[in-house]
Parts: C-alpha cells; sequence; structure tokens
C-alpha cells in the first residue's frame, strides 16, 4: 500500500475530499462543528460523513507520526 504512504496523494486528497463541497464551508469544518455543538440531531449518513471527509487527514496525521518517529530514531 504506497499510495498511502505518498505524500502528494494524501494532501491531494486532504484538498479535495477532505475540503470538498467547498462552499458555503468544507463539508468537514461544519460536521465538526456540529459534533462540537454536542451532535444533535446527527444521523448514522453524517456520521459516514464525518468518517469520509476525515478519513484524509488522518492518513495526513499517520504520516506526520511516522515521519516524527523515524526522525527520532536517527
Amino acid at each position: 500500500m504506497d499510495i498511502l504512504n505518498n505524500w502528494k496523494i494524501v494532501i491531494l486528497l486532504c484538498l479535495t475530499l477532505g475540503l470538498a463541497p467547498f462552499f458555503p464551508e468544507p463539508h468537514i469544518w461544519g460536521k465538526l462543528r456540529w459534533i462540537a455543538g454536542g451532535a444533535i440531531g446527527m444521523k448514522p449518513m453524517d456520521w459516514f460523513d464525518v468518517i469520509l471527509h476525515g478519513f484524509p487527514y488522518i492518513l495526513l496525521f499517520r504520516l506526520l507520526i511516522l515521519k516524527v518517529i523515524s526522525l527520532s530514531k536517527k
């Protein structure tokens, strides 16, 4: 799974799938605000949206952690 370790692909996913749709605000931002407000009225489809649009950021966070670990071992 070299594609999941490719910085360019992961950043592209963050900028496209992670932020889509872009207007009126990024979808993930609206969902995170909804969760921060108590997630009242969220349905399973809304939670799926959080996972779908948040996954690229999870991959990016994972790559950052792996990079920090590899740098600390040197």
